[in-house]
């Protein structure tokens, strides 16, 4: 089978906007009350959730004038994130067709479809033109493509000069194993984790300077402790948070990945790169 038909066949489910329309019910909201910050907790699937994506998003310098590329866009949180505090009209990419069905349904929710438009598309094969944007971003995305060459010249290629690339990725420390399944793999044959070294190799010959390498492994496990005891106090999750969109097995991805992350065999690591 096709690499990429795996990848989206892990993250589809058929059942995501029932779950998340159930989950709005429960807490008392509807499709027309519905804001961007209320899907904050399932829509921004990566470590550390919204504050995460808010450091991050800070180094593309946004205004509304930007236009902008969220690569491997999940559901839409932080296009709409961006969208919504910037101005900035974003176009976002994934490649599996439930997420993008769902980003675009919460969008028209949200009434920001007039800022956020979504296609179905590879990373490494976008169907812009050369040229195309003033930044882009980049969300635990790297773990899915095992090609990081072909991803980053694709990136550089859609970009204009002077343009910030800002990249958050799962990236390997040190040796070890990682128990599967974790939220981006069910095992390891979809899993291409690389380490930070190759990453700047391979951003470098695309042609991107790296600004910025941060390491956050730390506010990772703050993330996860606070996650931790928020279930124990509210006696189990929320109606609405990360457990939606990983499914049944939940629990034992997000452990086997805290568990990668406190052994410090990966860790969240930021990159912020310019297009020169």
């Amino acid at each position: 089978m096709d690499p990429r038909a795996d990848v989206a066949a892990h993250y589809s489910s058929g059942t995501l906007l029932g779950e998340i329309h159930a989950a709005l019910t429960a807490m008392g909201l509807s499709e027309q009350s519905v804001t961007a910050e209320d899907l904050g907790p399932v829509d921004e699937f990566h470590v550390g959730g919204r504050p995460a994506t808010v450091e991050l998003v800070e180094h593309l310098q946004a205004t509304s004038a930007s236009e902008l590329l969220d690569i491997g866009c999940g559901i839409g949180g932080t296009a709409r994130f961006i969208a919504s505090t910037t101005g900035a009209r974003v176009i976002a990419v994934d490649l599996t067709p439930e997420y993008v069905d769902v980003a675009r349904t919460l969008t028209e929710w949200t009434s920001l479809d007039h800022l956020v438009g979504f296609e179905v598309a590879s990373a490494v094969d976008m169907p812009f033109d050369a040229e195309s944007f003033d930044g882009a971003t980049q969300l635990h995305v790297g773990m899915n493509i095992p090609d990081k060459a072909a991803l980053f010249a694709e990136i550089h290629r859609v970009l204009r000069p002077g343009a910030r690339f800002a990249l958050y990725d799962i990236m390997t420390m040190s040796a070890g194993d990682i128990t599967f399944p974790v939220p981006w793999a069910g095992d390891a044959s979809a899993s291409f984790v690389a380490d930070v070294a190759s990453y700047r190799e391979h951003l470098a010959a695309a042609g991107f300077e790296v600004l910025v390498e941060r390491n956050r492994g730390p506010f990772a496990a703050e993330f996860f402790a606070t996650m931790r005891q928020r279930t124990v106090n509210e006696d189990g999750p929320p109606p609405l948070g990360l457990h939606v969109m990983m499914g049944p097995d939940a629990a034992t991805k997000i452990g086997n990945m805290t568990t990668a992350i406190s052994t410090g065999i990966v860790a969240p690591v930021e990159l912020i790169c310019r297009r020169p």
